[in-house]
């Protein structure tokens, strides 16, 4: 006998909450839910702890907090039926557990003004790697609830990882609709995984999947939203915009009664209506998608901690110009605050093009010379050598600290992944700072993405924000005459795979030297990297784009003895 087909329209709210903000996210929500109301949907699905903001961290210890956020989500579902939006089927992640349990990633089914349903899962991620499974295994129960006579299963972000548990469970069971709330940091080159993850899980399931991811910027991660929705064969439906917040609606058939739910809410299905068409966004290139993760992730650390401003120090080079372009785009060049820090052995070119950036992107501008303040310093302690070169880093560092503290702008630091990586920075000179947006990025990434920027500002009859001869001339600190990064460092592009190599991909030195680079070479290069760790531990938080961030996913021993070896 063939299956009865009915219709739900199901809205994927692809929002941006912040981290303890109860209240703040109810409303988020409760704004949602009326235009999915208004948009006549049937269901509202929301991204995982959308209630709490994600990932909670040690948060989810507190039993004041997990008390809160229960009480919070039972509030929201009276609200929601109070504004209007009882009838429509609420999905909505939120924390739960109890003062003698461990915390619980949850889902509340709310309907009616009630909570019919909870789907509990007794393990609560807070790392930021969408696809590392990381020995997790689901709880054996899954949720199956009627809904206009279609039984609709319930999972959350890493449920669909693996074959096994849920996604077994919803196999044997059939439901007619799979419904996946999530919180999926963006990671560079994923080679969209996400939607293979999708399509293979509903094929798997034989039930179209609809999957809501969550955008904007938390600490260190990034959340990209690119929502998807699949049909029973994997063929795509619908696609939500990357790094875009929105609502997402579409009309789905759906088999009727093809299972034994847990919950029954409503036998009758909803009466055939014409359908919506449905949108696919198309994801945008790997270059677009870094620097709208960089932008997000530094946009929403400002403004979700309140900074009224950023300030930096323009150095007239690729990195300190890249961060300013990336501060303009995120918060308007007029909260940007750039200084010139000139010393005995900076060049005209650092100034001027220091100059040039700040016209170019509308940021605020000034000079102060560090001469004289580390001229003081050296008439009182004798310092020579390389611990006079840190000691300009540190005057400007502690300049750059003293304007924050009496301005109340953000400082930020202005590394990239190849500096960290091989030490080569100043503790309490260019490392100070309260966010670091470019410390996952590659100096080789740095150079391409400053120039694709520049690119799409005249692709578009724009300015160009970032001077030509800040991407061209060679990197120097300028901290001794005539000194250069090739001082004492490789080439940096040459640098740069080897540091993918033994970072990123973690393969040791083995790895280096298989893929044909000088033996005495990686050993100096990785004992640098190596050496360097306590360093990293305290530089400011950043936005994470790769796999293997530094702070996030890769943390070595400071003390070790252990060393590389072929």
């Amino acid at each position: 006998m063939e299956a009865r087909i009915g219709q739900l329209r199901v809205a994927l709210a692809q929002i941006n909450p912040r981290v303890g903000d109860l209240s703040g996210n109810s409303d988020l929500i409760a704004s949602y839910a009326t235009k999915a109301t208004e948009a006549g949907a049937h269901v509202l699905v929301l991204p995982e702890m959308i209630l709490t903001g994600y990932p909670v961290e040690d948060l989810a210890l507190r039993q004041t907090f997990r008390k809160a956020s229960k009480i919070a989500v039972t509030e929201l579902a009276a609200r929601l039926n109070s504004q209007g939006s009882g009838e429509l089927l609420t999905v909505a992640g939120y924390l739960d557990g109890s003062e003698d349990q461990r915390p619980q990633n949850a889902v509340a089914i709310i309907y009616r003004g009630e909570i019919v349903a909870r789907y509990i899962k007794h393990h609560l991620p807070n790392y930021g790697v969408f696809d590392e499974y990381r020995n997790f295994v689901s709880g054996t129960n899954s949720l199956v609830v009627r809904f206009h006579g279609v039984d609709i299963g319930i999972a959350i972000c890493e449920d669909i990882w693996l074959d096994a548990g849920p996604v077994a469970e919803l196999t044997a069971r059939t439901p007619g609709l799979v419904l996946v709330p999530n919180g999926s940091p963006f990671e560079r080159n994923k080679n969209d995984t996400r939607f293979e993850l999708v399509r293979n899980r509903a094929k798997t399931i034989g039930a179209p999947l609809a999957y809501v991811n969550m955008t904007g910027g938390q600490d260190d991660l990034v959340f990209d939203g690119d929502s998807i929705v699949a049909d029973a064969n994997g063929q795509l439906i619908a696609r939500a915009p990357q790094f875009h917040d929105g609502l997402m609606v579409v009309d789905l058939d759906l088999k009727v009664a093809s299972s034994e739910p847990d919950v029954i809410l409503s036998e009758t299905p909803i009466p055939r209506y014409e359908k919506l068409t449905h949108g696919r966004a198309l994801r945008m290139s790997d270059a677009a998608q870094i620097w709208q993760a960089l932008v997000v992730g530094l946009r929403d650390y400002v403004g979700k901690n309140n900074f009224p401003s950023v300030l930096l120090g323009l150095s007239g080079g690729i990195d300190s110009a890249l961060v300013a372009a990336i501060a303009a785009d995120a918060i308007g060049g007029e909260h940007v605050f750039g200084v010139g820090l000139p010393s005995k052995y900076s060049s005209d070119h650092s100034l001027s093009d220091a100059a040039e950036l700040a016209k170019n992107i509308g940021l605020n501008y000034r000079v102060i010379e560090i001469e004289p303040m580390v001229s003081a310093y050296l008439a009182n302690v004798g310092l020579t050598g390389v611990a006079e070169e840190n000691l300009q880093a540190r005057v400007r560092g502690t300049t750059l600290m003293g304007l924050s503290n009496q301005e109340g702008h953000l400082v930020l630091a202005t590394g990239n992944k190849s500096e960290l990586a091989v030490g080569y920075s100043t503790l309490y000179g260019d490392a100070v700072g309260g966010f670091a947006p470019i410390k996952d990025l590659f100096k080789s990434d740095v150079w391409a993405l400053a120039t694709w920027r520049n690119k799409m500002a005249t692709d578009r009859g724009e300015v160009a924000p970032i001077p030509v001869n800040s991407i061209t001339k060679e990197p120097s600190a300028e901290l001794r005459p005539d000194q250069k990064d090739t001082d004492s460092l490789p080439d940096y592009k040459v640098l740069d795979q080897i540091l993918s190599i033994y970072i990123d991909e973690d393969l040791g030195l083995n790895g280096v030297l298989a893929a044909g680079f000088d033996l005495e070479l990686a050993t100096k290069i990785l004992r640098m990297v190596d050496a360097a760790e306590y360093k990293r531990r305290q530089y400011p938080p950043g936005t994470k784009i790769s796999k293997r961030a530094f702070g996030k996913d890769r943390r070595l021993p400071i003390t070790s003895a252990w060393r590389e070896r072929s």
